[in-house]
């Protein structure tokens, strides 16, 4: 199975919302942080290509039709280069409803591991971040120079820009398949994180 649709959006721009909206399309299985929490190989092959080990894209990704979220999401340059046929969505809203979201879950995620090599320390704050994910100012500009990133490399009819709200139109339209009958999901809001992995997680867990 080779991917046909690669997103390129932060954690916290509706990725979950896109995965199960994939996954309804037909557009799946589809690959997010998730996956990587609830299988060990997962977090395994993931870890050591953090730590400079060379990719494998196709053992990453054997047996999912799309992937969105970190730790996918930070390599979308050569995720687009190696499956030239597939599609880019760039999950988005805006900068301070983004810091504001990310501040209390995946920031609040990351200040609680105090394992160097897991993917919330390794990837999301020292390379995502630069190792600051907690500077608001820093971790902004950071989220708004990817955007700008993306839509200055992907060519346009290979991207869809799909913000916040936007529902199934402009994805199905893009993707050239039907709407579905059920409504856009709506999951995995800041409550709703705060619940499953806030609260569960104890110190030093983490991907």
């Amino acid at each position: 199975m080779m991917l046909k649709v690669i997103g390129a959006g932060f954690g916290r721009t509706g990725t979950d919302s896109m995965r199960e909206a994939l996954d309804i399309l037909g557009v799946g299985p589809c690959h997010h942080m998730y996956e990587v929490n609830a299988q060990e190989q997962q977090k395994l092959m993931w870890r050591a290509l953090v730590q400079g080990a060379i990719p494998d894209w196709n053992r990453l990704f054997a047996g999912y039709g799309s992937c969105v979220d970190w730790p996918s999401a930070y390599y979308w340059r050569e995720l687009a280069e190696f499956y030239p046929q597939a599609k880019v969505v760039l999950t988005c809203r805006t900068a301070e409803t983004w810091w504001q979201s990310f501040e209390k879950t995946i920031l609040g995620g990351i200040q609680m591991s105090s394992d160097p090599e897991s993917l919330g320390l390794a990837l999301v704050r020292d390379k995502v971040f630069g190792g600051r994910p907690d500077d608001r100012a820093h971790a902004i500009a950071t989220y708004e120079e990817n955007i700008k990133a993306v839509k200055a490399t992907i060519a346009s009819e290979r991207l869809l820009v799909h913000n916040l709200g936007d529902g199934w139109e402009p994805l199905c339209a893009f993707l050239r398949l039907p709407v579905p009958e059920q409504p856009y999901p709506n999951r995995n809001n800041t409550q709703d994180f705060q619940d499953a992995i806030l609260k569960s997680a104890a110190p030093g867990k983490s991907q």
